[in-house]
């Protein structure tokens, strides 16, 4: 079984050209690209994915976001394929008041087209938060900023078709962003492509806006897919084999390849479909105020163990207990009756035959 750092040993050596042009592999390499830890490096105006490369040797495995990271970077440095596209426009901007957490990078394939890459949910406990505010609000702060630095980037290179992409919630903002950006900067885009990142509700795409670029969207799931399932997808979505099982598929490094594509399944499993399908009733029949409450108290239970992301409270799980009761035994009696009704709710719909 292969994935995309393994297609890097076999295929880094062969340039990109008219034989052997830009594919969906190189297209997921640059979603993932994002994720790489360009805050930790002193970045120039314009770099290459070589440069960066060199600059990122010494850090360990660790201290990469993901497991798979350094060796991406590592091979994409060693890549004739890659290790030349000229790197651009970094930024980084989270904000713990709004609940923002946003990053992107221009990776210039040639000098005819541009990949935009947007960063998915980083692991921090704001950066998930995020993630479920869109099951309440219009738009959140990621989806404007992605749809500002869409628009600041195509005018700053007017001349170039463009690609835009990412994983988890980057996938996301890729969409939200190019459905809202004005047409002549639509009819530059080649295609927009979400791996395994939330859909929308009705209300925070318009279908009107969506109908001359919806042909160009595209979304990949693992076949135990459960954060690609949350909400819905006008878009068609194909379903990739993964190695890992349940929501560890969410690992894009875990996808599996053959040469130059993605090794596809038929369907997704039985698990992800009924995930998908409590998911679905549960956001119908509670309100955007139930939801906001919900989220906003089981979040403050996180915030009040002071850990900044998931992995700190599973590791001192015994001793962030006691800090989750007390916060939870804190909130507001009616806050406390909602999140315990929404629970009940979701489990009811999961477990109904």
């Amino acid at each position: 079984m292969a994935n995309i750092n393994d297609y890097l040993i076999w295929r880094g050596d062969i340039k990109l050209d008219k034989n052997y042009g830009f594919n969906e592999i190189d297209n997921m390499i640059l979603a993932r690209f994002s994720y790489l830890l360009f805050d930790r490096i002193e970045m120039k105006e314009k770099e290459t994915i070589g440069s960066i490369s060199k600059k990122m040797k010494d850090f360990k495995n660790e201290e990469f976001n993901y497991n798979g990271d350094k060796e991406l970077i590592t091979n994409l440095g060693k890549s004739e394929r890659f290790k030349d596209m000229v790197v651009t426009d970094f930024i980084k901007k989270n904000d713990t008041k709004t609940e923002k957490q946003f990053s992107a990078i221009t990776i210039h394939i040639n000098n005819e087209e541009m990949y935009l890459s947007f960063v998915g949910t980083d692991g921090s406990i704001m950066g998930w938060k995020e993630d479920f505010n869109m099951s309440f609000m219009k738009n959140v702060p990621s989806q404007i900023e992605a749809t500002k630095y869409a628009k600041t980037i195509a005018e700053k290179y007017p001349d170039k078709k463009i690609r835009m992409g990412g994983h988890s919630k980057g996938g996301n903002i890729a969409i939200y962003a190019a459905v809202n950006a004005p047409k002549s900067i639509q009819d530059r885009i080649i295609n927009v492509v979400n791996y395994d990142g939330p859909g929308f509700s009705e209300k925070q795409i318009d279908k009107n806006k969506t109908k001359d670029i919806i042909e160009r969207i595209f979304t990949y799931i693992p076949q135990d897919s459960v954060v690609g399932r949350i909400m819905e997808h006008q878009e068609k979505y194909e379903v990739i084999l993964s190695t890992e099982k349940g929501i560890y598929q969410h690992d894009i490094y875990s996808w599996q390849i053959e040469r130059n594509k993605m090794i596809r399944t038929e369907k997704p499993t039985d698990a992800s479909e009924k995930i998908s399908k409590a998911m679905k009733e549960w956001l119908e029949d509670t309100t955007p105020e139930q939801r906001k409450i919900f989220f906003d108290g089981v979040f403050e239970i996180f915030y009040g163990t002071s850990a900044t992301n998931f992995s700190e409270i599973s590791e001192n799980w015994l001793k962030n207990m006691p800090k989750l009761i007390g916060t939870y035994r804190g909130l507001p009696e009616e806050d406390r009756k909602t999140i315990t009704t929404m629970l009940k709710h979701f489990g009811k719909l999961y477990f109904a035959k």
